[in-house]
């Protein structure tokens, strides 16, 4: 179903609208039919009819019905659930049954400059990207899911300790498929790394069952 709505709003400073308008137009590109909100009540609609949901709202608090509903209808398998960097890690804070269905949250990043993200499995979402590839921005400290399946990883060091820290995921939410990429914190960033917009778009893809 080659459908997507992408609910866009919270904090400004990830630039959702400037999100909204790439996302939605490499989707187009792709053939899908896109629906743009701005409201979090379009989360509340009949979902059904949208291949995938993509949550690009930083912070703020989800009202009940609408998480009800967007957890309940990528349970069921009427959707699936798909998203970036802040957008979707770092968005309605403390909405337990949100963070468990996107495989993890933002907690802090307290790196910001370069790092390398390697791809780890071969997958549908990671074909035709390089095995690596170089990137600046902040890199998440998330707290994650042990059952997602790991598709991108970086190393992080902090406090005199480094970790393999996953980048860019997948995994069910009961019937629902779910992706997830931690890049993309301002839109420029895609263009200075095209890998990170390749991964971002082929996971929105696969999240819709069109990949």
């Amino acid at each position: 179903m080659k459908t997507a709505l992408i609910v866009s709003g919270g904090w400004d400073g990830h630039k959702p609208k400037e999100f909204a308008q790439r996302l939605g137009d490499q989707l187009a590109k792709r053939d899908f039919k896109v629906e743009q909100a701005t409201s979090l009540d379009a989360l509340t609609q009949d979902l059904s009819k949208f291949g995938v949901v993509i949550p690009n709202w930083t912070m703020d608090k989800l009202p009940e019905e609408a998480s009800k509903n967007l957890c309940g209808s990528v349970a069921e398998g009427k959707t699936n659930v798909a998203g970036i960097h802040g957008g979707a890690g770092d968005a309605f804070r403390g909405d337990l049954a949100y963070e468990w269905m996107i495989g993890g949250h933002f907690v802090g990043h307290p790196h910001v400059g370069d790092y390398t993200v390697e791809i780890v499995k071969d997958h549908a979402v990671t074909r035709g990207l390089p095995k690596s590839f170089a990137y600046k921005s902040e890199e998440y400290y998330l707290m994650v899911d042990p059952a997602i399946d790991v598709l991108a990883e970086a190393s992080y060091t902090h406090e005199g300790k480094t970790c393999k820290m996953p980048i860019a995921w997948t995994k069910n939410w009961g019937k629902g498929r779910v992706f997830y990429s931690s890049l993309g914190h301002d839109p420029k960033e895609f263009d200075d790394f095209p890998a990170s917009l390749q991964l971002a778009i082929q996971g929105l893809c696969w999240a819709a069952g069109e990949l």
